[in-house]
């Protein structure tokens, strides 16, 4: 068996409040991307896990990881590679599409996925969804329009913590999400307090439509109106910034 775990954007991200336990009440639309990580299962008698790929290093130090909690809660017997593609701590959902990949292969559902993580309803579904609460109440909408649109993805090399970027949010409400395109991201200035570069690549992404910062950050994302725009911008980022991890993708 094979499954993309489809890389996930936020199109806009609203911090409403912070909860008395330390969790976070937010307003998001996400999106996915064409591409992502790549999960393989073959039949096996006990259940093992190989990470191999460009960012496989990133996880050497996890022996228990999203993708072993959710085979294992699923019950899964079988030999799982993942060829890690995308960056870890990068505000794309990671090791939760990871996870919701093997859910999805061996027909785990929404409430095994919010047992693992906030993000993971919506990355089970993996299509364009409105996610409320912790981001974990989520509803499938439709945007005319969107899917099929090229999309850039550019990360500046530099790991982010989730944790650390909402604990520096500033605890401002600055109003609630209705239109995505007139949003805005309200974890980008504690993100860019803490990794300057994401100023850098935001400014970079010329040309596109709308260029914004994903999730939690340090990856950032340009929407463009062609894929000749798209590319044209990929091969100008390329050139000055050859340190950086780019994807020329499309959402789904």
């Amino acid at each position: 068996m094979r499954e993309t775990a489809y890389a996930k954007i936020n199109l806009a991200l609203h911090v409403r409040a912070r909860e008395a336990d330390g969790y976070h009440r937010i307003e998001t639309i996400f999106a996915f991307c064409e591409d992502g990580d790549v999960l393989t299962a073959r039949e096996a008698d006990a259940l093992s896990l190989e990470v191999a790929g460009p960012f496989a290093g990133a996880l050497e130090s996890e022996s228990d990881n999203l993708v072993l909690q959710a085979a294992r809660a699923v019950g899964a017997k079988a030999a799982l590679t993942l060829d890690k593609r995308v960056p870890v701590s990068a505000g794309l959902g990671g090791g939760s599409a990871d996870a919701a990949a093997v859910l999805r292969m061996f027909g785990g559902n929404e409430q095994i996925a919010r047992g693992l993580g906030a993000d993971m309803p919506a990355c089970l579904l993996s299509r364009t969804a409105r996610g409320e609460g912790r981001g974990d109440e989520i509803a499938a909408v439709s945007i005319q329009g969107l899917s099929g649109t090229p999309v850039l993805l550019v990360h500046p090399g530099v790991p982010l913590s989730t944790a650390a970027v909402f604990a520096a949010w500033d605890g401002v409400d600055r109003g609630p999400l209705s239109d995505w395109e007139a949003g805005r991201n309200d974890l980008e200035a504690p993100a860019r307090a803490l990794v300057p570069e994401i100023g850098e690549v935001l400014e970079a992404l010329t040309g596109a439509r709308i260029a914004r910062m994903s999730g939690s950050g340090a990856t950032c994302f340009g929407l463009y109106d062609s894929g000749a725009a798209r590319d044209a911008a990929a091969a100008r980022i390329a050139a000055r910034h050859p340190g950086w991890w780019l994807s020329q993708t499309r959402l789904r």
